[in-house]
């Protein structure tokens, strides 16, 4: 079975080797996790040993967290509809999820009535729904779903609001933006390059032809051979990302984006937020809120001479941007707007560049509020696009 596993792993792009992969049959041989007193064993030991013994960068751990669902038949395969559901696996996930407020109510319809229930509702449904109280859709109050309320039931898919759910199937934290990303990165080089101012630092590497052909001339034909330090882009950037939510969809196009900014700046300095910039950001998601960084700590620590970027798709409540508390996450105490002036006023040279296509701008109140705020320097995430915006940070 775990021979599968591993090339599931592998087909989800996951840099796993076989002495790794060794490396958890032994411990699995050596009891590290197994079957608990009622003779079930705990998916979720299993799941954090196998992280533990596969995975060595975090920036990898959502990468394993959709290869390790879809093998379990978790989110993806029951998205769908044709696929068998794992009965056993999932009620005994369930009986160790559930208070026993949630096990009192699950009784009412029975765990073999709900199992048998939920496979019929998958086999019968031919598309989405949203609202009711029968189908797998949204809103509504049938015992399976998500965003609706009933205390029996299996939220499938999307963020859950009344929590009251039996089993959560869908739990993946915010992502890092993968910066090994190097597929369709070069065109985005190509247009980066246009925001450079070449120094020549660090140790004398690098032939000065001209000056050796002078001083061998001037030394009566003996070769006087001349070096100069390397030539490096001098550019100071602060690269400032949305991450999570809506933004989820525009991965693919920011990871290239980030990537190629990795690759063609030395001096980068790059943080996260999520809908709009606060009180502070953060450099790793699984631990933005034990590892913040103090917007005010970041506007003194970098000089002026950084080029300030924006990248989101400011598509959220306008009470996100203009008002106090209107973080979806924490009650913040200023509103969001003062924070993106303030980073502005400190760095003059600034642009923000939307993934969102340029067509639907107008009809995204939050984004014509950010574009004000930032003096409509915003440009779409496109090599025009990005080729207007280092024109702009070049001057």
């Amino acid at each position: 079975m775990l021979i599968d596993f591993f090339y599931t792993l592998r087909a989800g792009k996951l840099p796993v080797s076989v002495k790794e992969f060794l490396t958890l049959l032994e411990a699995l041989q050596a009891g590290v996790v197994g079957p608990k007193s009622d003779d079930a064993w705990s998916l979720d030991d299993f799941y954090y040993l196998a992280r533990t013994a596969l995975v060595k960068d975090e920036k990898h751990f959502d990468k394993f967290d959709r290869a390790f669902a879809a093998y379990f038949k978790g989110v993806e395969m029951l998205a769908d509809f044709s696929k068998e559901i794992p009965a056993d696996w999932l009620r005994k996930m369930l009986e160790r999820e559930l208070t026993p407020e949630q096990k009192a109510a699950i009784e009412k319809m029975g765990w073999d009535e709900l199992m048998e229930t939920l496979k019929k509702r998958l086999e019968e449904q031919k598309g989405r729904h949203e609202g009711g109280s029968k189908w797998i859709g949204t809103g509504g109050t049938s015992p399976f779903g998500h965003g609706g309320y009933n205390p029996q039931g299996i939220r499938i898919g999307g963020a859950g609001k009344n929590k009251s759910a039996v089993k959560v199937w869908e739990q993946r934290a915010y992502r890092d933006y993968d910066d090994s990303q190097e597929l369709g990165t070069r065109n985005i080089k190509v247009a980066l390059r246009r925001l450079r101012k070449f120094a020549r630092e660090g140790h004398e590497l690098e032939l000065d032809l001209p000056d050796t052909i002078r001083a061998t001339a001037a030394n009566a034909g003996y070769l006087d051979i001349k070096m100069v330090p390397e030539r490096h882009n001098n550019v100071k950037v602060l690269l400032l990302m949305d991450v999570g939510g809506t933004m989820d969809e525009h991965i693919q196009r920011v990871e290239e984006l980030f990537s190629a900014v990795k690759s063609e700046f030395k001096h980068l300095e790059f943080y996260y937020f999520h809908n709009c910039v606060y009180d502070f950001m953060w450099k790793n998601n699984r631990r933005r809120f034990a590892e913040k960084f103090p917007t005010w700590d970041i506007i003194r620590k970098y000089n002026k001479d950084y080029k300030l970027i924006f990248v989101g798709d400011a598509t959220m409540s306008p009470y996100e941007i203009l008002q106090p508390g209107g973080s979806v996450e924490y009650n913040n105490e200023e509103p969001g707007a003062e924070w993106l002036q303030r980073l502005t006023h400190a760095f003059p040279k600034f642009a923000w560049i939307n993934p969102e296509p340029q067509g639907v701008w107008q009809y995204r109140q939050s984004i014509s509020i950010v574009q004000q705020l930032m003096g409509q320097r915003m440009y779409p995430l496109s090599l025009k696009g990005l080729e207007e915006t280092m024109r702009l940070l070049s001057k």
